[in-house]
């Protein structure tokens, strides 16, 4: 009491920090203040900057764009058809933009197959020099409306699935899944790595084309959601959606005038692939993704992609710049005879399924995953509620029976990530970082918070430019 008192006994001066308002109150009524000159930090500034009705408004109307998709698989063709700006030496890659020297041990294993796959270079060393001096171009996936799992290389001619969104016209593009072991997608390119890709090109893509026509196209939405309550993800848990698509195709493929042992081979490699649907899920997260980019002041995220050596996000009201940093290394569960220190950097298009709801947003509904992934059902659960703090709304479409139902988190808000502090979370495969080995485990990965904060400070530096 005694030194309460004696500090009640001396003049009070008030100390204030942060906005003059409250300086300003107390000396308009005869107080004592000391100013501290002090500010919240820069991002805390630029972050209550954003807060604003015409970025909500433009948020809206990009999560809008993105729930409304109606995604359609409708036909599989050479890349060279149908792909925007595909051309015989362009090679497209996974993750942001990246040059030959940077690049990683997968994904230089993945482009020395493609040359060799293409006819460009007879033997690997040929390939790497080919690379190395400029022979040919190198461009990421989605500056092309594509996408690709892993190395994600894509050659002109390559057959592609072909995913129309039929709420606004828009198409993306996907390989055909290899499966696993030893494929390109991994950085794989040995000989039967090759001779896989040819029969692809020369039987499989054709087949498969012809029998979606005769479809006359395969509703993936309603897949997507009917896999999603059969215990799929659809990142890296694909079993129920790829049964369900060869349910819809085999009746076509059967019937296609082929000899019997190549629609044997082929309907045995359809099922034999618990990852077959991958590669089609992904063109239609791109495409329901490509139609909510583009509009103005929207933070919401439209792209996260990996090369290998970096991660990188590109917003909806900021163009087509990527705004990256260094990957991070997924952590997880190896095969046997491989660990942590063979991992490469994460790598991959596939995040895409993450930033269009699913994938790792959509763990509650796969628990079998954790045995793929690592951790508990448990946690697969609250890693998606955790979603739900960082997403603008819930999908319609895609629904959690463990939650009731509830919508998945869909539409990962900049703002948001960057309020609370949680990153998107993403499961993912691991590949060895050196090329040609292939696929060595699987597990999870957040995007690097750097990535977040650069985008963040864009939009408000838009804002102050209005």
């Amino acid at each position: 009491m005694s030194a309460e008192r004696g500090l009640l006994d001396r003049d009070v001066v008030a100390v204030s920090a942060g906005p003059d308002l409250f300086a300003d109150a107390l000396a308009s009524q005869g107080a004592r203040v000391t100013r501290v000159d002090w500010h919240p930090p820069a991002m805390e500034r630029e972050l209550a900057a954003l807060w604003r009705d015409d970025v909500d408004a433009a948020n809206r109307e990009a999560l809008a764009r993105l729930l409304s998709a109606h995604q359609v698989l409708i036909d599989v063709r050479p890349a060279i058809e149908v792909i925007p700006g595909m051309a015989r030496d362009l090679i497209l890659h996974a993750g942001p933009p990246i040059e030959w020297t940077r690049m990683s041990g997968p994904l230089r294993g993945a482009l020395v197959g493609a040359l060799l796959y293409e006819g460009l270079a007879s033997t690997p060393d040929d390939a790497a020099r080919l690379a190395a001096a400029g022979g040919v171009r190198f461009d990421p996936c989605h500056h092309h409306a594509a996408v690709g799992p892993m190395a994600g290389v894509t050659t002109a001619s390559m057959p592609v699935f072909v995913v129309e969104n039929r709420a606004r016209g828009n198409r993306a593009y996907s390989t055909l899944n290899e499966g696993l072991g030893k494929v390109l997608r991994y950085g794989a390119f040995a000989p039967e790595v090759i001779e896989r890709l040819h029969w692809f090109r020369d039987i499989l893509g054709p087949a498969l084309g012809e029998a979606i026509r005769r479809t006359g196209g395969v509703d993936v939405r309603a897949l997507i959601a009917q896999a999603l309550q059969m215990g799929d993800e659809c990142h890296n848990r694909n079993r129920a959606a790829s049964a369900l698509l060869i349910k819809a195709l085999a009746p076509h493929l059967a019937s296609l005038d082929l000899p019997p042992a190549e629609r044997a081979r082929l309907l045995a490699f359809a099922a034999g692939n618990d990852h077959f649907f991958l590669n089609v899920g992904m063109a239609a997260c791109k495409a329901a993704a490509d139609a909510a980019h583009g509009v103005p002041r929207s933070s919401l995220v439209t792209t996260m992609a990996r090369n290998g050596t970096q991660f990188g996000i590109r917003v909806s009201g900021l163009g087509d710049r990527w705004f990256t940093a260094e990957a991070q290394t997924p952590v997880g569960l190896y095969f046997a005879g491989f660990g942590a220190a063979d991992a490469n950097p994460d790598i991959g298009d596939s995040a895409i399924t993450e930033t269009a709801g699913i994938g790792g947003f959509a763990m509650g509904a796969a628990p079998a995953i954790v045995e793929f992934v690592g951790g508990t059902p448990a946690d697969a659960l609250r890693s998606t509620r955790l979603m739900y703090e960082i997403t603008l709304g819930e999908n319609t479409a895609y629904r959690l029976p463990p939650l009731d139902f509830r919508g998945t988190p869909t539409g990962i808000d900049v703002r948001l990530v960057m309020q609370t502090g949680i990153l998107p979370q993403i499961n993912t495969g691991i590949a060895h970082r050196e090329a040609g080995i292939g696929q060595i485990g699987a597990g999870l990965v957040k995007p690097p918070r750097a990535c977040f904060e650069s985008a963040l400070r864009a939009l408000a530096a838009e804002r102050h430019g209005d």
